[in-house]
């Protein structure tokens, strides 16, 4: 049985060097350090690779975050796997839970998460599923 997770979060990024001295300023690298509120109440800790181009719009990114803290009570942490596009200003955002990365009272979780961004605030819709782990 799927649930479905709603909140809001704050997130915080900050530049961080590649590991390509020489890469151009198209690609970046930033730290995220997020607080989530409502049904997910925890931090989210993650590292993000970007990368723009020469047309208005148009960027990707792909990220990796721990999310610590309680989901609908229950405790431990997980793994995000983000991937995102925008194209010409269209985005197309994919938040996955990472297989068996569950830990504690979240031990076989699975899902996908979406994020709303309007008026500067962001929030959470978190489809989920707890199973009995391996």
């Amino acid at each position: 049985m799927t649930t479905r997770a709603h909140g809001t979060f704050d997130v915080k990024l900050a530049p961080q060097p590649l590991a390509d001295t020489t890469a151009d300023a198209t690609l970046g690298r930033m730290s995220a350090d997020k607080q989530y509120h409502g049904d997910i109440e925890g931090t989210g800790k993650g590292e993000m690779l970007t990368a723009g181009t020469s047309v208005k719009d148009s960027a990707g990114y792909v990220a990796i975050e721990r999310v610590s803290g309680a989901l609908h009570g229950r405790k431990g942490s997980f793994v995000l796997q983000h991937s995102g596009i925008m194209t010409r200003g269209a985005p197309q955002l994919t938040i996955t839970v990472v297989p068996d990365s569950g830990t504690g009272e979240l031990a076989g979780l699975t899902g996908t998460m979406g994020i709303t961004i309007a008026g500067g605030k962001h929030s959470y819709d978190f489809d989920y599923t707890l199973s009995k782990s391996p």
